[in-house]
């Protein structure tokens, strides 16, 4: 999912790369493409980005350091996507600007790209920095998680020069990939559009800057770059549909019928030509809405552009429909067929501007049209939707920015209101302790505790964590009280550090307990090395930290509640549903990620060192959190090439490389990391002795098949159908890279990714009806504890070494 103010297009990059400005009418005067850090032009499907240096006049001041990923990434890379513009870098230690000449003024697009990696002593992951153009600052001490990231801004040049301007933060600094400066169509941002939800009823935009944070179409359909005139990717609308139930899908691009206004440049056809539209094949659906949500930074006001095209309605139908953004009116009768003259597939699309608000969540409804309470009939759909973000008066996109003015005001009323309760409640207590005071003695042992917990001691005051880095200590009488006395009833897994129970914290916060067993030879190291570690991360697809006792010789560490358990257990459960192919994929690519973060978040590489499916948690959105860092080691120093360690994992998983020499490096990782990858397609456990001889081990088993071109004959009979044979060979590639004998040989993880979501680009969208009747089942049905529970399809036994917790969740990501 993409956060408020960025567009993840990730791999569907190397489709714009594929764009011909010329074939498709539009060859912009303003065009400039910089793929930074290289010294050589890339030429990529007809266009080409300039080296660096070709630039070197508008680049001040011109010294730079060139950093290039090293030639076996390059290889593992570039053999399956054109990745060859982020295959450099260009690092700004001090502040440095660009100078674009500008033949044309008007609206231009700048795109950023962004994709961290290692180069000698510079880790981009912990690159912090600003961008500014002209008087707006694009970010502000800005720093990328991981992943591969694309920045989309709309500025009104005036003048005869652009520049831009990449500043290091203190002590750090900054870096891009690439960089594109090119002019928009005429017609394609407004002047000004009408406001919504504020005093104003039309405000001016033309001296202020945007950016794109959502660009979707609807119909369950991905458009990519190479099909739209101004190589832009449009995200499919499922994953952001409140309703999948409501809702039906239709695609007729051909019906499309472009006039003066709007053209093709407003949106391709492939976006007026498909919609998504209110089911009205059961009654009870004739009066829902379709809505959509969006995350979104608060405080800001957006621009909302509306695509609308009627491609099925008969002559005698009334198209008219309500639509909404929150709970303001954006139109009580947006009566489409007055609007575009009556014509079947002509488009047209509305903006407006919605207030600033402190709402995190953009609710985007359309419902069918009514008078008197009787609904006429409810052709109800939208084909797309933008969602730019509008500077602030600080000229601003960056919610830092934005917030500093209320966080000093808040800062002031904070210090003031509390300062006001500290009084009342010393007062308050003093009255209290005075009427208590025979209580003194329990009181004071009490207080003795909780100085403990404070300081991260056990029960004899002997620190066992720094408190700066370590978070809540819970009482163990709490942890006893959320899960009623460690219930049986409440067991969801259990590991070879003990039991992990589900709980409920007063504040009905879901939680995970892992409770140390005595005989677990894990015991206090894997205790600590998990806390130590999870204290350090904070990632959407890392499982999160909330807190641990250490009392009365208990070892318990508490984490967020994952509702659908383990993709072990959705791949081999029978009683579970079943998990669509393309599902199956977004779960690769959510792992992936969160492993790339461990190898390149901090100086040193994270290892995992117990990367199975069982250790591969889903939340209740079915989003991915890899979890059961326990065994995890930090990486080699910068001159050392592996980590000497005792042989530590899970049977089935570990790199044949790790298990003879006890030489551990990241591509350890990167080979359990294949084996979860051939799961995944075959849908049965890494060992097997149920089956024949040759078929026990997974990966002896599926890499003779794919050697042999024989994959079709090993994916998951659940699967029957879905798996395109592209996709299946480029996943089978990819799997098969990361099961190398020989740790050089592997890619890493960031290859993974790349390759990864090049597969599911290569998928498209036809999985997604599968996934929406997962969904449906799992919101219909009732699983109990015990069926999501790790322990009903277990390990083999006496080789899992560290099986870990399930169903784990909490409501909102962090």
């Amino acid at each position: 999912m993409m956060r408020g103010g960025t567009i993840r297009l990730l791999i569907w990059v190397s489709s714009a790369f594929c764009l011909i400005f010329g074939s498709l009418g539009f060859d912009p005067v303003d065009n400039f493409l910089i793929d930074c850090g290289s010294s050589t032009n890339q030429t990529v499907s007809n266009r080409v980005f300039l080296a660096d240096g070709s630039y070197s006049a508008v680049l001040s001041p011109p010294q730079k350091i060139i950093a290039k990923i090293n030639s076996n990434s390059n290889s593992n890379s570039s053999s399956s996507i054109d990745s060859a513009v982020f295959q450099t870098a260009l690092i700004f230690t001090e502040a440095s600007s660009y100078t674009f000449p500008i033949s044309k003024q008007g609206r231009h697009w700048v795109r950023l790209y962004f994709s961290p990696f290692v180069h000698n002593s510079y880790n981009m992951s912990q690159a912090k920095f600003s961008v500014s153009a002209q008087t707006f600052t694009l970010l502000k001490d800005y720093q990328i998680e991981g992943g591969f990231i694309i920045k989309e801004y709309i500025l009104n040049v005036t003048s005869s020069s652009l520049v831009l301007t990449f500043t290091p933060s203190s002590n750090s600094f900054a870096f891009v990939n690439a960089l594109e400066v090119v002019l928009l169509p005429d017609e394609l941002i407004p002047e000004g559009a009408r406001a919504i939800g504020s005093k104003e009823t039309e405000q001016s935009l033309s001296q202020l800057a945007l950016e794109t944070v959502w660009r979707v179409n609807m119909g369950n359909k991905t458009v990519s770059p190479q099909n739209d005139t101004l190589w832009r990717f449009w995200d499919s609308d499922y994953s952001y549909l409140k309703y999948e139930g409501v809702a039906t899908y239709v695609s007729k691009p051909e019906a499309v019928k472009f006039s003066a206004s709007p053209t093709k440049y407003i949106a391709p056809s492939s976006v007026y030509g498909t919609a998504t539209m209110l089911d009205t094949t059961k009654e009870t659906r004739m009066n829902a809405n379709l809505t959509w949500n969006f995350d979104v930074e608060h405080g800001f006001k957006y621009l909302v552009r509306f695509h609308f095209c009627d491609m099925m309605s008969k002559p005698a139908d009334t198209v008219i429909f309500k639509v909404f953004i929150n709970d303001l009116s954006v139109s009580d009768s947006l009566d489409l067929k007055n609007l575009t003259s009556n014509v079947l597939g002509r488009p047209y699309f509305m903006d407006v501007i919605m207030r600033a608000s402190d709402n995190p969540t953009m609710n985007i409804s359309v419902g069918p049209y009514s008078t008197d309470g009787a609904y006429i009939y409810p052709i109800t759909f939208l084909n797309g939707l933008e969602i730019m973000k509008i500077s602030n008066s600080r000229s601003s996109l960056d919610v830092s920015l934005s917030n500093s003015s209320k966080m000093k005001l808040g800062v002031i009323v904070g210090l003031t209101v509390g300062v006001f309760l500290a009084i009342v409640l010393a007062i308050v207590l003093f009255l209290f302790y005075r009427r208590r005071g025979q209580a003194h003695a329990i009181h004071s042992k009490t207080e003795d505790v909780m100085a403990n917990a404070e300081e991260g001691k056990d029960t004899n005051g002997t620190a066992m964590f720094s408190a700066s880095k370590i978070g809540y200590r819970f009482p163990l009488a709490a942890i006893q009280e959320a899960t009623e006395n460690f219930s049986e009833n409440l067991l969801i897994g259990v590991g070879g550090f003990g039991k992990v129970y589900k709980g409920v914290l007063r504040d009905n916060t879901k939680v995970a307990v892992k409770r140390g067993a005595p005989q677990s030879k894990q015991g206090v190291a894997e205790f600590r090395t998990e806390i130590e570690m999870l204290s350090q991360f904070r990632h959407r697809h890392l499982v999160s930290l909330i807190g641990y006792c250490d009392e009365k010789d208990e070892l318990i560490i508490i984490y967020e509640y994952m509702e659908n358990g383990s993709l072990k257990n959705h791949l081999y459960s029978s009683d579970l549903p079943r998990l669509s192919w393309r599902k199956r994929l977004e779960i690769c690519v959510g792992a992936a990620k969160g492993l790339h973060y461990l190898h390149t978040s901090s100086e040193k590489t994270i290892i995992h060192r117990d990367v199975k499916s069982a250790n591969i948690l889903l939340d209740e959105n079915l989003m991915v959190k890899v979890a059961d860092f326990g065994l995890s080691k930090t990486g080699p120093e910068i001159d050392q090439t592996h980590v000497s360690t005792a042989v530590k994992g899970s049977f089935g998983y570990l790199d044949p490389e790790y298990l003879t020499r006890q030489q551990l490096t990241e591509k350890s990782d990167v080979y359990s990391f294949g084996v979860v990858m051939f799961e995944v397609l075959c849908g049965r456990p890494v060992i097997d002795p149920s089956l024949p001889r040759e078929e026990v081990s997974l990966v002896e088993w599926a890499m003779k098949r794919h050697q042999n071109g024989q994959l079709e004959e090993i994916v998951d009979p659940r699967l029957a159908g879905q798996v395109k044979p592209d996709t299946l060979r480029k996943f089978g590639d990819v799997a098969a890279k990361c099961l190398a004998e020989r740790g050089v040989d592997r890619p890493s993880v960031g290859d993974v990714l790349w390759n990864l979501e090049f597969v599911l680009q290569l998928e498209g969208n036809e999985g997604r009806s599968d996934h929406a009747s997962h969904v449906n089942d799992l919101e219909t049905s009732t699983v109990s504890a015990a069926e999501l529970s790790m322990g009903s399809v277990g390990d083999i036994a006496g080789v899992s070494m560290s099986k870990v917790f399930a169903q784990m969740v909490r409501e909102e990501m962090r």
